[in-house]
């Protein structure tokens, strides 16, 4: 049993769809809302939380809904990936519209329906991410779904960094400084065009309904995957110990979302306050640790089949706990740019791949075929919580006791979420070692 790597690689452009979309609206409607609509920092971070409340509950229940379904010639989840992106691509385009529009004559009526025309956006994207990163694990068997989400965010990596390039490209500092109004209509139609090209790519190779029935008859010869069991009327539910193991594997995962996503959020302001200096050198950290991410996301994935996605887990956290400690005297003892920091944050990157690569694979793990969506839903409840949690929280705790809090409180949830990793004893899976002459077999990949 081997991967198939390119068919992988296939499904991952929905995803890599999905990134390029949420890399851009993170980096391009704060600027709208504050520098064309005039709207300060409190009522722009309102609107730009929305997207993580709404998910909270749309998640879940739009992948509940496609495990529900019955398959239509597109298959389950392929329907709501291809309508969720027509409608997201179409609600995109009229976003530039509305600014342009107000640049020129500002009226309410224009901020209205651009605001309200974002929130349909959202509600667009809301529709199709748990059915597309669901379709992974329909597809893939269960041992190797850790390989197959590296390689799934490495296309979601790939999406954002498309948008960068074309973003560099097209806004350098020398064709925005001193213009009063930046036109992103271009941007808008570009990534616009990259969400229709994936989708296109995703339904024109990806046979949903046959991939399925070849899992699920793979799957049926191997029903020592399977953690469910059957109730008295003959339902496939999970034993009391399963549940447990998922209880505390949606809490280790929003503790460590909400010790990682404190430092993300926060990071910037963190660097100007405490070490003064300037948005350069924090985003020049970050993306040494986005780096260190996406080099570590297809070893990590061969790691986590060789000694198991719990191991990998927990030496992340392990790793990413002591790197955020080490951020603490770094930032606080050094002024300047460092090779040490450069290290640090590689290192973060390494540690945030080896967790987030096996944790999904671990909460799919542990129900069965037809629930994988709403377990997908499960997974973005947890990490969508923190996400909303860990901003304020963290936020609060700086403005009271000290900016230099932000590391510690990332270290301490993370090192809590390795405590709480302890309690899962189920949803691990790796593949058997082969023995004599079978171990030659996937040598020609």
């Amino acid at each position: 049993m081997k991967l198939n790597y390119k068919r992988t690689f296939l499904v991952g452009f929905a995803f890599l769809s999905i990134c390029a979309f949420w890399q851009m609206y993170d980096a391009i409607v704060p600027l709208i809302l504050t520098g064309t609509f005039k709207l300060n920092e409190s009522v722009s971070g309102f609107i730009m939380s929305l997207d993580n409340i709404v998910a909270l509950f749309l998640l879940p229940i739009f992948g509940s809904i496609s495990d529900k379904i019955k398959p239509t010639k597109l298959g389950k989840r392929t329907p709501f990936i291809l309508f969720g992106t027509i409608a997201a691509v179409i609600l995109l385009e009229l976003l530039p519209i509305f600014d342009n529009k107000y640049a020129v004559a500002p009226n309410k009526t224009l901020l209205v329906a651009f605001v309200a025309c974002l929130g349909l956006v959202i509600l667009s994207m809301g529709t199709y991410r748990s059915p597309a990163v669901a379709l992974m694990p329909d597809v893939t068997p269960k041992p190797l779904r850790s390989m197959a989400n590296a390689i799934i965010n490495l296309m979601g990596a790939v999406g954002g960094i498309l948008y960068l390039i074309i973003t560099a490209v097209m806004y350098p500092k020398s064709k925005t400084e001193g213009l009063e109004h930046v036109n992103y209509q271009p941007l808008f139609i570009i990534v616009g065009g990259i969400m229709v090209v994936s989708v296109a790519l995703l339904l024109l190779t990806i046979k949903e309904n046959k991939l399925v029935a070849e899992n699920k008859e793979l799957e049926a010869q191997h029903p020592e995957w399977n953690l469910a069991e059957e109730d008295n009327s003959g339902h496939e539910v999970l034993p009391k110990e399963v549940k447990k193991s998922l209880a505390f594997l949606l809490a280790s995962i929003a503790l460590w979302f909400i010790g990682y996503n404190g430092v993300t959020t926060w990071f910037t302001k963190y660097v100007a306050s405490v070490m003064g200096s300037g948005i350069g050198k924090a985003s020049l950290y970050l993306t040494v640790a986005t780096g260190g991410a996406i080099i570590s996301y297809i070893p990590i994935g061969k790691l986590a089949q060789k000694f198991g996605r719990k191991k990998t887990i927990m030496a992340g956290t392990i790793l990413l706990s002591s790197c955020f400690a080490a951020g603490y005297f770094i930032t606080t003892s050094a002024k300047n740019v460092t090779t040490v920091m450069y290290v640090v944050f590689a290192l973060v990157g390494l540690a945030w791949a080896a967790i987030n690569v096996n944790s999904l694979p671990m909460v799919v793990e542990m129900c069965k075929g037809s629930d994988i969506g709403k377990f997908t839903g499960y997974y973005y409840t947890a990490s969508m919580t923190a996400q909303i949690v860990t901003p304020t929280l963290v936020g609060t705790l700086m403005r009271v006791i000290d900016y230099r809090i932000l590391f510690p409180y990332a270290a301490l949830f993370v090192a809590c979420s390795f405590v709480t990793m302890c309690f899962v004893k189920h949803g691990d899976a790796k593949v058997e070692a082969k023995k004599g002459l079978e171990a030659f077999e996937d040598m020609d990949d």
